[in-house]
């Protein structure tokens, strides 16, 4: 169903101000949650997801079977929180639309994460979606890129993914809910320091000259995404390393400090 919403003016702006091939502003929160290995709150735009990530671990009593004897599985889990979403209808685990995301992320990850050096594990992936203004496979890739990361989890490379779409003849990146329901849509997911893509994944169609040039695009913006994610992860790592070298005694006072600023 088209929106009534002016997607591209006469000056080449969107809806939301951006221009053709701006991105939206990222935000990255290294926050732990509960008992997770690896955690990270990861907005994008008015997208925003919490992943958790447990692991390797062995396999539930249950679920042995299911393992592999030369390498680890991943477990890949996505709910949607009721505040956050723009819908009336109450989206379950077993909903079919949330099962496909959760197998999109699965296969896109398998050939990154270096599952040989975890034998007869388990790797989870629990994903909550707090909020959704579009990208949403795209923010579940870059956040848990970022989680199994900060979990100490070996990646061949980083998974950097990204939308794009065409209005008319003229090529965006970085599609809102708006834009999603109203183009022909994309979603890219690269390897910027090997350059292989690990992901194209297109639910409506695109004419071949189009998607070329979106697939372009979309590959550099993926770069764009690297410098992002991994300067924000040199940034956790510098603070843990602080944090340790200073020991647990110096830690508890800089938090006090902190509490009372």
């Amino acid at each position: 169903m088209s929106s009534r919403i002016e997607l591209l003016n006469a000056g080449l702006l969107r809806s939301d101000g951006r221009r053709p091939y701006e991105l939206r502003t990222i935000a990255i929160n290294f926050e732990a949650q509960g008992t997770a290995d690896g955690s990270v709150t990861y907005s994008h735009g008015l997208t925003q997801v919490r992943v958790s990530v447990l692991g390797p671990h062995e396999a539930k009593p249950g679920t042995r079977r299911e393992t592999f004897h030369d390498r680890a599985i991943l477990n890949v889990e996505v709910q949607l929180a009721p505040f956050g979403v723009g819908e009336r209808r109450r989206r379950g685990r077993g909903d079919k639309r949330l099962l496909e995301l959760a197998a999109s992320i699965k296969s896109t990850f398998e050939p990154v994460v270096q599952t040989h050096l975890y034998p007869r594990s388990t790797i989870d992936i629990f994903i909550h979606v707090l909020q959704l203004d579009g990208g949403l496979l795209p923010a579940c890739i870059n956040a848990s890129t970022l989680a199994l990361a900060t979990a100490g989890i070996p990646l061949f490379d980083f998974v950097c993914a990204i939308s794009g779409g065409v209005h008319g003849t003229q090529p965006l990146l970085d599609l809102t809910t708006v834009e999603e329901n109203d183009v022909p849509s994309v979603v890219v997911g690269v390897m910027p320091r090997t350059g292989r893509v690990t992901l194209v994944q297109m639910e409506t169609r695109l004419h071949m000259d189009r998607f070329e040039e979106v697939f372009r695009v979309a590959c550099d913006a993926g770069k764009v995404l690297w410098s992002e994610m991994r300067d924000a992860l040199r940034e956790q790592t510098g603070d843990l390393v602080d944090k340790l070298e200073a020991g647990p005694g110096m830690v508890v006072v800089k938090e006090a400090e902190d509490a009372l600023d």
